[in-house]
Formats: structure tokens, C-alpha cells, sequence
């Protein structure tokens, strides 16, 4: 697997990078005052809301409300994954891309790869080319159901019965016969004779591409009887079956607006459902899901359905595609699980029935935490306390794989429903204490629940909302859109609010944090350093907003008077909390009972801004 890319080279991309010129080589970018603006390429409108901000260097549209920084621009646009978005912009600025050390195995250097990218179109040419002039294969294809459009467009070819012809085309000295070798097309001979032979013969041929539509790897599928049904190229320092989805450049390349991927397992099934218009269908290359194509599926949609077979064989590929989704799992995501009349696969059904028929079955896919309810409750009789308890320990260590947060919370809820028991004691038996993820609270900021809450009050002093959103929220939006206003912050503001513990307040100290130590230089660059963590949609909001103030003197100014109210808030609290506290065991004196009654009504009034 790839070494991470190093974030201080995403934060040297963000800073060279133009994000006008980056969306306006794709979009027509109008200038209007200190931004641009266009009509947006993610819906259809007739009246320009899409606007560019090159200070912030974000876009964002008040129309369907995307938004983001040149990364994210070409991640949405052109439906790349992370890695390739970085690739792609580092590429425009004649940037090499480095990756952090751990790399297995080691990618090889970028003119290394051209020559075997360049030989694997070549040899997808000569296959297609195979096609046309073999009658035999030509009539296979077609009662396979293929069209001649369909063959075109996924470039599919035929392998000839023959153990030497890639060698013949393509082998003419000791160099290409070594690119050949490293590509996986052709074998060395280990015992009988001296020399290789061709890897794939008489088989119909599936070119693998990547997001570029560069060749990287072949599969392909026998004519007659025989096996392997199937065969795919060796795992080389192009393609890794882990983390490739045939059919991907497809569905990119008709750039439809489906935010649906439909996971099924072959081949054939993906070429058949995109012929009948079912164009988001991707197949895994011979392999069970992965995490990897799991995060690279859910960089592009936020939905997934996998698509099984309704036999032994197929629920047993969903039950391991369901444990490795589960880590993968959280609100705004969603996984469905359809399963296909037994005997049945998609290439056959979308040939018999059609798209519409088949889109239509979607509708009865299963959400993954009813089939998990479903899968236990086969394992386990939920008729009495022994059955009920085997269902608790099954679901534990699935639930033990999903990250912290509401998506959890549901199934738990959904779990206890099944058993009978209520999810407060059903939590203490299945989840660790103090199981919350660092930052959960985000979308929630400042909406504690301390001692003010449980009074009755509403902490007002940490909300503060005044039309403005909560305290906490007025301070993180005022250090993402002025981030020079960190050094105004005080050492003793710094020390206080790593102390306090309202919910959220984490996320600002470690954004003040990260701005006084790696100041940057855009908002874009905050938010890059931020991609990969649960509050970066939450943080995107807030970078879309409508700043506070429009200068960076009044943000200075804002962000400590912020941060003061903040710690004050949390004095106050825990003062509350001690009085409450007294008052329940031993009771109070006049001065304790006036200052309770102060607290009290500071907690419930808005705090003047």
C-alpha cells in the first residue's frame, strides 16, 4: 500500500495552486467584484449562484450547496479519488509527489511506468482488434448480449488460442519481452523449455483502466468450458486489485449525477447493467470488498449497494462485505444490501427483465442494520434469555467496528429494540466507556450539557447564539476565515481553553493549536489539514458561511472576547454544579442561595455579544 502523502506537501499544493484557474479551465468563470461566479456544474441553474473566492481560495454554491478547495473541485468534478486529485493538481504544477516512508511494495519512479502504460494500450488495441476478425468470438459476444457499442466503449477485445502471439507482436527484443513480463501479460516457462508464453489465450478480454482511462491490467473470461471461468492479471506496480473497481472510469466518464454505486461481482454483470442503462454499477476484480475500496468508493458517493446472488455462496460474500464496511459506517453514509432470486445473477436478470425492472428491485435492498438484525437473529433465538444473550455478544464485536457518533447510537437503539432491553443498559454491556470520538460534537457546537442543562437552563453563556450561531461556533468560523487572528490569543487564554471541556471545545484549541505552530495561509489550507477527520463537513460549513467580521483587526478582536466568554462560561458552571451540589446534601446560606440565583439567571439570559 502507498505511503501517505506528507501534509506539509498538501499544504505547499494549496498554496501554489489558483483555484480560478483550476475551475475556470473547466468552467466559465465570470469576474464579479473580488470573486467569480457561474452558473454551478453540479445542478442545473439558470441564474449564477456557483461563486470562486481566490482569497479564501474556495468555491462554494448557495444553489445545491457544494463547496470546497481546488482538491475538492477536482475530486467532485472529475470523480477522483484523494490521491489522484493531488496527483492531478501537483501535475499541473510540475510538482512530484512525495509519500511518506512504509510503502510496500515501492512505487517506481513516473518514467518507468510511462513505457508500461503505453504497451498495456497497445496490446488493449491489438486484442480489440482480435475481435472483429474472429468469427468465434464474435459470436460468443453476442449471445453474451453485448452490442457493438458496448464492445466499444469498454474496449473489450479477444486473446487468441495461441501461446507465443503477444510475444510475435510484441516481444522483439530482450527490453519489451521484460515490460511484458512486468505488466503480467506474459509467464516464464519454469520447467519443459527455455522462454515465456502468453498469460491469456483464447479468452474474451476485459481492459481494466484506471481514473485516467490508462490501461493498467486485463481480465478475461473463457470461451468454451474450462477453468479458470475467469483470469485477471498478477498484482504489478500498476494495478492493485485491492483497490481497483472495474467499471469506475465508466461511470466517471458519463458523468451522470447518481451518488449511488452499485457493487456487484463480475465483469459481465457491470458491462450488462451500464448497457441497460444502469451506469453505476462497479465489480471488485476477483477479490472480496476491501477497506480500500470501500474509502474510495465513499470519497465519490455516499451511497453503496452491494449486489449479491440469493445463494449459499453470495450471502456469505455480503456477510464478509458487511464486516468490512462496518468500520467504514457513519451518518451520511448509506449501505444497502440487495440480494437476486437464487440462480440468478445481474448479467442475466438486467438481459431478461431490463434496467427499469432492475433499478426497481433497488427499492427493496436491504439498509445494512436491518440485515445485520436480520443475520443475527438466524444465528440467534431471540424466543428466550439464552438466545437473546447470543445475540448481544454477536452484535458486540460489529458494533465494537463502527466509529463513535449517531450512526452507532441507532443501531444500538435498533439492537435493543430486537432484545427487549433498553439501549442505556444495553450500551453499558456492548460499548466501552467513554467510547465518543474526539471532535463528535462538532456539528453540535457549544450545545453543552453541564451542570447549566440539567438545571434547566438553556447555557445561554456558551451558546450565545444572538443570530450568529454559539460562541463556539462564532470562534472557529472567525479562525477559518481570518487565521492570523490566532496570534492575538493569549498564552493564559491558550492554557485555559485546553482545560475546559465543553463539547467542541477540543476542535478550536487544536485549530489554534495548529494555526500558531503551522501558520497557513489560506482557509483552504485548514481545511486540507482537516480532510480526513469527522468535522471537516462541519468545518466546510462554516468556511461557506458569511464571515463574522471583515477584517482581521475585528476578527482578533472577536476571537479573544470569544475564547474569554468561553472560559468564563465553564467557571460559571462548575460553580453552578457546586452549589447544586450543596444545596442537594446539606443545604445553603443567603449569600449562596443569591449567587445560585445569579448563576441561574446568567445561564438562561443571552449573553449580551
Amino acid at each position: 500500500m502507498p505511503g501517505r502523502i506528507p501534509q506539509s506537501f498538501i499544504d505547499e499544493l494549496i498554496a501554489r495552486a489558483d483555484i480560478v484557474e483550476v475551475i475556470g479551465s473547466r468552467v466559465a468563470l465570470k469576474k464579479a467584484g473580488r470573486e467569480y461566479k457561474a452558473c454551478c456544474p453540479f445542478h442545473n441553474e439558470k441564474t449564477a449562484s456557483f461563486w470562486v473566492s481566490p482569497d479564501k481560495q474556495f468555491y462554494h454554491c448557495f444553489g445545491c450547496g457544494a463547496h470546497g478547495t481546488a482538491l475538492g473541485f477536482l475530486m467532485q468534478y472529475d470523480q477522483l479519488p484523494f490521491p489522484e486529485a493531488v496527483e492531478d493538481l501537483a501535475g499541473r504544477l510540475g510538482l512530484t509527489v512525495p509519500h511518506e516512508g512504509g510503502a510496500a511494495p515501492a512505487r517506481a519512479p513516473v518514467d518507468d511506468l510511462a513505457p508500461l502504460y503505453g504497451l498495456l494500450g497497445r496490446v488493449a488495441e491489438f486484442y480489440a482488434a482480435c475481435l472483429k476478425s474472429s468469427a468465434r468470438a464474435r459470436a460468443y459476444a453476442e449471445t453474451r448480449g453485448l452490442t457493438a457499442a458496448t464492445i466499444e466503449q469498454f474496449q473489450i477485445g479477444y486473446a487468441p488460442d495461441a501461446w507465443d502471439e503477444l510475444m510475435r507482436q510484441f516481444g522483439g527484443d530482450a527490453e519489451q519481452r521484460r515490460q511484458l513480463a512486468t505488466t503480467g501479460l506474459i509467464i516464464e516457462r519454469s520447467s519443459g523449455g527455455e522462454g515465456f508464453y502468453d498469460r491469456f489465450r483464447d479468452r474474451l478480454m476485459f481492459p481494466i483502466r484506471d481514473s485516467r482511462g490508462r490501461v493498467i491490467a486485463f481480465g478475461g473470461r473463457i470461451l468454451d468450458q474450462g477453468e479458470p471461468k475467469y483470469l485477471n492479471s498478477p498484482e504489478t506496480a500498476l494495478f492493485h486489485k485491492g483497490k481497483e473497481l472495474y467499471g469506475l472510469f465508466e461511470w466517471r466518464r458519463a458523468r451522470q449525477s447518481s451518488k449511488r454505486l452499485l457493487v456487484v461481482e463480475g465483469y459481465m454483470d457491470t458491462v450488462r447493467l451500464h448497457q441497460a442503462g444502469v451506469t453505476y454499477a462497479v465489480a471488485t476484480l476477483g477479490t472480496a470488498t476491501t477497506p480500500e475500496h470501500l474509502r474510495r468508493a465513499f470519497r465519490l458517493v455516499s451511497e453503496l449497494v452491494f449486489c449479491f446472488d440469493g445463494d449459499r455462496a453470495g450471502r456469505a460474500a455480503a456477510w464478509r462485505a458487511l464486516q468490512n464496511v462496518l468500520p467504514q459506517v457513519r451518518e451520511g453514509r448509506e449501505v444497502r444490501f440487495l440480494f437476486l432470486p437464487e440462480g440468478e445473477d445481474p448479467d442475466s436478470l438486467v438481459g431478461r427483465e431490463g434496467g427499469a425492472a432492475f433499478e426497481a428491485r433497488l427499492r427493496d435492498a436491504l439498509p445494512l442494520s436491518e440485515y445485520l438484525i436480520a443475520q443475527l437473529e438466524s444465528e440467534a433465538d431471540l424466543s428466550h434469555a439464552d438466545g437473546k444473550a447470543r445475540f448481544v455478544a454477536l452484535a458486540r464485536p460489529l458494533l465494537e467496528k463502527i466509529a463513535p457518533g449517531v450512526y452507532r447510537e441507532l443501531l444500538i437503539e435498533r439492537i435493543s429494540e430486537a432484545v427487549g432491553i433498553s439501549s442505556d443498559r444495553l450500551q453499558q454491556w456492548l460499548v466501552a466507556p467513554g467510547g465518543g470520538a474526539a471532535g463528535a460534537d462538532l456539528p453540535r457546537l457549544g450545545e453543552s450539557r453541564s451542570a447549566a442543562s440539567r438545571a434547566g437552563g438553556s447555557a445561554g453563556t456558551a451558546t450565545d447564539r444572538g443570530g450568529r450561531g454559539s460562541l463556539l461556533t462564532q470562534a472557529i468560523a472567525l479562525l477559518l476565515h481570518s487565521p492570523s487572528a490566532a496570534s492575538a490569543v493569549k498564552p493564559e487564554q491558550r492554557q485555559a481553553l485546553a482545560g475546559l471541556t465543553q463539547p467542541g471545545v477540543a476542535v478550536l484549541h487544536e485549530l489554534l493549536e495548529e494555526q500558531l505552530a503551522r501558520p497557513a495561509q489560506s482557509m483552504a489550507q485548514t481545511l486540507e489539514r482537516w480532510r480526513e477527520r469527522p468535522e471537516y463537513r462541519r468545518l466546510c460549513e462554516l468556511a461557506a458561511s458569511t464571515p463574522l467580521v471583515a477584517d482581521g483587526t475585528a476578527a482578533a478582536r472577536e476571537l479573544t472576547q470569544a475564547i474569554d466568554r468561553l472560559i468564563d462560561a465553564q467557571l460559571r458552571g462548575v460553580r453552578l454544579e457546586a452549589l447544586i451540589v450543596k444545596a442537594r446534601d446539606t443545604g445553603l446560606n443567603e449569600a449562596e442561595k443569591q449567587e445560585l440565583q445569579t448563576l441561574t439567571t446568567g445561564l438562561t439570559r443571552k449573553d449580551p455579544a
